[in-house]
């Protein structure tokens, strides 16, 4: 694969911009997670901390190995949102249930040991080359609706402060829908790099815009310390079967990721992905999951979203993209850098990666493209979508009846949709119904 393709960064500082351009689009992506993540299980705040500076460093040594060793293709390799999103939905419902945090925990981090052995297991032995058709546009399409509904809801959650309470906070409410406007705003009407670099505007302007308006809410998060080097920092290693199983089969159904982005860049690149490159993606992403039970972080997974960022800017070379990992390593390094970043208000995060989970909605639709449907085959993307859906409108305590061996992943409506899709493609000839 050459470096240079198709895009004018043939000089040090337009190859600067553009890296910095990419660290950007990573900071605005993953920021908010391992604080969401950490305020979830209730973990001190040096633990945040210390999970944030984690996430910096290895969600940058992440994108070097798949740039370099894996798929070799410029496009992010970071904390996955089918996982982010089952990770909050299992806690919640833990929490509801008034199940032990550490318990699901620990167990939790065992399950993401598991799937990250499988999926490099299934790197491999080239497996994954065959698995790939599973996940047709329609179970695609399934994936990109049902996340879409579940971080949308979480993150609007966060907006009107019932993230920290039981009812809905005004002042932080409307401070939010007045930030998703301003985002959707510039990211609409804005013109090049303005438009492009919306996210990042939306947490700048929002950050400082929640510190003056409500300045007794702004926090000091605590160092690091000791907390940066401790492992299985969600609660020792733990064995309830439920939570595991349910844990392993969300692994697998992540892959999807690494499928529909990998289709999704042969165009742009003009080469086919062959094998070998499926390989050595799921091996490092799945070496990525090793390192994430341990340390306690959100599995990784390709980012799909690069493929909207690498369309807007005709950017397709790895040198740019190779600086902004390394420097965004350094924003992990430096500890000043993660408690500063560890500060970010909650409901100023959600507000930005709500209009940015917006977008899964359009890839949804592009997934079915050109798929005509009647009265007969509509059920082939109503049925998982609804009854995913369905799923996630359920309180957590309607499912104490259920034996808990399987209420984990009964209850999980993202996991289950996309099961059913998977299932519902095998098993119907959808082409001879048309």
């Amino acid at each position: 694969m050459q470096i240079l393709r198709g895009s004018a960064t043939t000089n040090p500082v337009t190859t600067t911009l553009a890296g910095i351009q990419w660290l950007f689009f990573m900071f605005a992506n993953v920021v908010v997670i391992p604080i969401s993540v950490g305020d979830a299980f209730h973990l001190p705040p040096a633990v945040i901390t210390a999970s944030l500076e984690r996430a910096f460093i290895y969600t940058g040594l992440a994108c070097l190995l798949q740039v370099l060793i894996g798929h070799r293709f410029a496009f992010m390799e970071g904390p996955a949102g089918l996982w982010w999103g089952f990770i909050l939905s299992l806690v919640s419902s833990a929490a509801a249930t008034g199940e032990s945090l550490v318990d699901v925990g620990g167990s939790l981090e065992t399950g993401i040991l598991i799937a990250g052995v499988l999926v490099m297991l299934i790197g491999l032995f080239g497996v994954g080359w065959w698995l790939r058709r599973l996940f047709t546009p329609v179970v695609n399409s399934t994936f990109y609706f049902l996340l879409g509904v579940q971080l949308c809801a979480t993150f609007f959650k966060g907006m009107v402060g019932l993230s920290s309470s039981a009812i809905i906070q005004i002042p932080t409410a409307l401070f939010s829908f007045v930030l998703v406007i301003l985002v959707m705003f510039i990211s609409i009407r804005g013109r090049g790099v303005i438009s492009n670099l919306a996210l990042l505007i939306g947490i700048i302007v929002g950050w400082v815009g929640f510190r003056l308006i409500f300045p007794g809410r702004t926090s000091t998060m605590a160092p690091a310390g000791s907390a940066f080097f401790a492992l299985f920092p969600w609660g020792n290693l733990a064995w309830n079967v439920g939570v595991i199983t349910a844990t392993v089969l969300a692994g697998l159904m992540s892959m999807s990721n690494t499928y529909a982005t990998l289709e999704g860049v042969e165009p742009l690149y003009h080469e086919p992905v062959t094998p070998p490159i499926y390989r050595r993606s799921l091996l490092i992403t799945g070496f990525s999951s090793l390192v994430s039970g341990v340390l306690g972080l959100v599995p990784y997974a390709p980012y799909t979203s690069s493929l909207g960022f690498l369309r807007a800017t005709r950017i397709y070379d790895r040198l740019p993209f190779l600086l902004a990992s390394i420097l965004f390593m350094l924003l992990g390094i430096i500890p000043v850098l993660g408690q500063l970043f560890a500060s970010l208000p909650l409901s100023v995060g959600d507000a930005v990666l709500f209009v940015a989970y917006l977008q899964l909605f359009g890839a949804g639709l592009n997934a079915i493209e050109g798929i005509k449907f009647s009265f007969k085959t509509i059920y082939r993307v109503a049925l998982p979508v609804l009854f995913g859906i369905t799923l996630m409108t359920i309180p957590a305590t309607a499912f104490t009846s259920i034996p808990a061996i399987v209420r984990p992943l009964l209850q999980n409506g993202l996991v289950m949709g996309i099961l059913l899709a998977i299932i519902l493609e095998q098993i119907i000839r959808w082409d001879k119904l048309a």
